[in-house]
This record gives structure tokens, C-alpha cells and sequence, in this order.
């Protein structure tokens, strides 16, 4: 059967319509994270950034309002990196964790004692009343371990400890909150029970196709390469999961001749709609919602290295002209003056910097609103 072909440029298109990264959206922030998929959370003020390019009417204060009130939540969840998503969508990608084999603690090697399963399950319930510090929790499981030398060996008791028993407590069982006062630009180190949905925990097979089906709506029309990088899991698994869904998806092929998935009636623009300059956090999700070298309708090769520092593992802010990655950006905050330096990656037209620049001065007071004075600064 004859599969339409897509260009890049369509594929960027669609990854735009659905980002907000075209328009943005009017939604509720709720609705608007669901639409966006999981959102990377791992440097606190990534999330004002992220949301502020694709949401109408985001402050400085609105992502953190958000949590406060529980609509949305941190934790760790695909490929063991802490994500923001809402409260009532929490359950699921935690379920999905589950499914493909990546909520483990272990970092040594070898089988976990049944007893040591249970503690961990009920890492949630000492969670559940009260937040819990790191140390809190590093002081109860050493509590349980004198009790129960034998429950964990000692090649990875010693791992655990050297890491502050990190690997144990960093389950989708639980999401960050702060100790004490609301939330601020650093995601907190203290945890609490996740939110339970009504019914009880999803059945993990079925939130696996649920993910799949939200990576689709967020970042497609994506292989199952993609996919599988998004979620964590392997690509036969994920291959598996599309075979089942295949009666209600479209199917498409790409420039080299993949197949690629897509909900049919999630937007795919023609591929000359224009596209706005838009600054993209740290660690953006567009740009990790595909498979290594898979990214091509967002970043460009050429500017790959500029973009990954591999050194630190760091993925750095970036901007996009014509919908593409074409330079990266900094923000400085020194006496209380903020300065965002845009660097681009390639000689840009005048109307196009002075495009950056009133986009990173209405940006400036969401991510350094501290700062008494704000200014846009290019490096070329």
C-alpha cells in the first residue's frame, strides 16, 4: 500500500502546529502541557522558558502557580529523568515506566531480594502524609538495612550509600515538592507519594499504548525509533505496541523511506506555512523526542555539537528561525542585571535579529524577573 511521502520541512511543520511553536496555544496550562507531552524538568528554569514559548499568558510565576496547586507535578519518569506533566496524566506515564523495564534501582548487577522490593513499594506510603527529605529517606532504609543485612548485597549497598541511595528513591512512585513554602526556579529535593487516580493504577500494557499514542499527538508523525527513545524502552517493544494500534493511526514514510506513525487527525500544516523565531529552554523536548539521529526536522547536523555538550551531558538553550535550530543563547544575571546573549550559528538578516531580539526582551522577565534591568546582547 502506497504511503505519502513527507519532507522534513512537513515533518517540522507538524512538530511545530503541535508545540505551540507555530501559535501558540490559548489553552488552560494543564491542557497545554498534555498536548506538549511529558516536558523536561531536570533544570528548574527550563520549565518558565518552555512554556512561555508556547502558551499564551505564561509569567515568571505561572508554571510554579501551576504546581503549588497540584495540576502539575515533577517526578521521574521516561528514561529516569525527572518530567513535568499534569496530575491526572502522571499515573500513566508512571505505568509506562513499569511496562518497559525502567523503574529499576539497582546499578550492580544482579536479582533484588523480594524484601527489598516491598521496601521500596512502600517508599510511597512513608511519603504519603508528610514530604520527605533525601536524608529522611537515606535514614529509614538504613534503619530497615541494619535490621536486614542480607536484604541488599554489598556491592550495591556500597553503591547506594555513595550515592546517597539516590537509585532507590528516584521511583515514579513519587514526584518532588517543596519542604516548605511553594515552588521556585530549583526543582526540590523533597519527595511525596505520587497523585492516585480514582480507579486505581493503570494496567501497565495499556498505558504503554496510551504513551505512544501521547508521543504521536506531542511529536509526530515518528518512527518507532523515536518512539522508543522518548519513552526509554526498546524498539521492538514499541514496534509491537504500533502493530496493535495500527487500526487507528495513519501511517506515512520519510524522506529515506521509514515508516513513520501519527494520530489522523492530529495537524500536519503545509510545508510553507511560515514559522515565528521562537528560545527553546535547556534540555528542550523537541529536540530529545526523536531518535539520536533522527532529528534532522528541528536541528540541523552541522549544528549538532554546538547544541550537546558532551562534557557535562548539557543540551543548551537554543532558538529557532524558520522553524529550524539556528543558534543558541545564554543568560547572565550579575547585580541584578540580566543579559541573554543570543549566538547564532549561521550569518543572520537584519530582520531576523531584530525579530530575536524583541522575542528575548519579552522573555527576559520571565526567566530573570529578579533582575532589575534587562538586555538582548548577539555574539557573532
Amino acid at each position: 500500500m502506497h504511503k505519502e511521502k513527507l519532507t522534513d520541512r512537513a515533518l517540522n511543520r507538524a512538530l511545530l502546529a503541535r508545540q505551540g511553536l507555530l501559535e501558540r496555544m490559548a489553552s488552560p496550562l494543564p491542557e497545554a502541557v498534555e498536548a506538549i507531552g511529558a516536558v523536561q524538568a531536570q533544570y528548574g528554569p527550563a520549565l518558565p522558558v518552555a512554556l512561555w514559548s508556547r502558551v499564551e499568558g505564561v509569567g515568571a510565576r505561572t508554571v510554579h502557580e501551576a504546581l503549588d496547586r497540584g495540576e502539575l507535578v515533577v517526578g521521574t519518569l521516561l528514561r529516569r529523568t525527572l518530567h513535568l506533566v499534569t496530575a491526572r496524566e502522571h499515573a500513566a506515564y508512571a505505568a509506562a515506566v513499569v511496562a518497559v523495564g525502567d523503574d529499576t534501582w539497582r546499578r550492580t548487577g544482579g536479582e533484588p531480594t523480594a524484601e527489598a522490593e516491598r521496601r521500596r513499594a512502600e517508599l510511597a506510603e512513608f511519603a504519603a502524609q508528610v514530604a520527605r527529605s533525601p536524608e529522611e529517606i537515606a535514614d529509614w532504609l538504613e534503619e530497615w538495612v541494619a535490621a536486614r543485612p542480607d536484604a541488599v548485597d554489598p556491592a550495591e549497598l556500597e553503591f547506594q550509600r555513595r550515592y546517597k541511595w539516590r537509585p532507590f528513591r528516584s521511583t515514579t512512585a513519587l514526584v518532588r515538592t517543596p519542604a516548605q513554602g511553594g515552588w521556585s526556579t530549583k526543582v526540590p529535593e523533597a519527595l511525596r507519594a505520587a497523585p492516585r487516580p480514582a480507579g486505581g493504577p493503570p494496567e501497565p500494557a495499556q498505558a504503554l499504548r496510551e504513551v505512544v499514542r501521547r508521543h504521536l499527538r506531542a511529536f509526530g508523525p515518528a518512527g518507532a525509533d523515536d518512539v522508543a527513545q522518548w519513552i526509554g524502552g526498546k524498539v521492538t517493544q514499541v514496534k509491537a505496541v504500533l502493530k496493535e494500534l495500527a487500526p487507528e493511526l495513519a501511517e506515512f514514510t520519510d524522506e529515506g523511506g521509514r515508516v513513520l506513525y501519527d494520530l489522523p487527525q492530529a495537524p500536519r500544516p503545509h510545508e510553507g506555512q511560515p514559522a515565528p523565531v521562537r528560545l527553546l529552554p535547556w534540555f528542550d523536548s523537541t529536540l530529545l523526542a526523536y531518535a539520536p539521529k533522527r532529528r534532522a526536522r528541528i536541528l540541523p547536523e552541522e549544528y549538532k555539537d554546538a547544541v550537546y555538550a558532551k562534557a557535562n551531558l548539557q543540551l543548551r538553550p537554543t532558538f529557532l528561525v524558520d522553524g529550524l535550530v539556528a543558534g543558541v543563547w545564554s543568560l547572565d544575571v550579575k547585580r541584578r542585571q540580566a543579559v541573554l546573549t543570543l549566538t547564532p550559528l549561521a550569518k543572520l538578516s537584519a530582520p531576523v535579529r531584530r525579530q530575536l531580539v524583541a522575542e528575548a526582551e519579552r522573555l527576559l522577565p520571565v526567566c530573570a524577573p529578579e533582575a532589575a534591568g534587562h538586555q538582548v546582547a548577539f555574539v557573532d
